[in-house]
């Protein structure tokens, strides 16, 4: 738990991922297509990725948590979450406040 929150603690946006999920990449792009540059994890490809996955796992309560987002060092969730904030209009404040993105 310590190694995930201080990752997620160390940039405005962070997103743990796998490289070949489709989901994951869907909201890589979003945050790129929105200016910003997030810290991103691969987990297929970090030494303790299946550490922090089974961590990341216990913490969303799913089976396959990936994506997981954390904006400020605040959990965000998965990507239906970030849909929702986006299509909501309240991603964007979010990332400003957190310091992701001029506006």
């Amino acid at each position: 738990m310590d190694t995930v929150m201080r990752l997620a603690s160390q940039k405005a946006v962070v997103i743990f991922s796998m490289s070949s999920c489709c989901m994951s990449h869907t909201v890589k792009t979003l945050f790129r297509d929105l200016g910003v540059n997030p810290a991103i994890y691969e987990l297929d490809e970090e030494p303790m990725g299946k550490e922090m996955e089974a961590m990341l796992s216990r913490i969303l309560s799913h089976r396959r948590p990936v994506p997981v987002v954390f904006i400020g060092g605040k959990l965000i969730g998965s990507t239906e979450k970030v849909m929702s904030l986006h299509l909501a209009g309240s991603l964007v404040p979010m990332l400003h406040d957190a310091g992701a993105l001029w506006l």
